[in-house]
């Protein structure tokens, strides 16, 4: 059987941390930053889990972790 690829794209954006969960940055960030406040800025920068519901789909793009 040949190897599975993993999809670059998903491997930019997720890490798989020891404990198994998947780590991801905070959507809406970067764009349009002047009309959010700071408060919100600074809470946009901390990083996110990926939901339970969603974890077979990014695994499933990230065969070999």
């Amino acid at each position: 059987m040949p190897k599975l690829k993993t999809k670059k794209a998903a491997a930019k954006r997720f890490r798989v941390k020891p404990s198994g969960k998947i780590k991801c940055d905070r959507a809406n960030h970067e764009h349009i930053a002047t009309k959010k406040s700071r408060q919100r800025k600074n809470k946009l920068k901390k990083a996110n889990h990926v939901a339970d519901c969603y974890k077979g789909l990014v695994m499933r793009c990230l065969p070999n972790h």
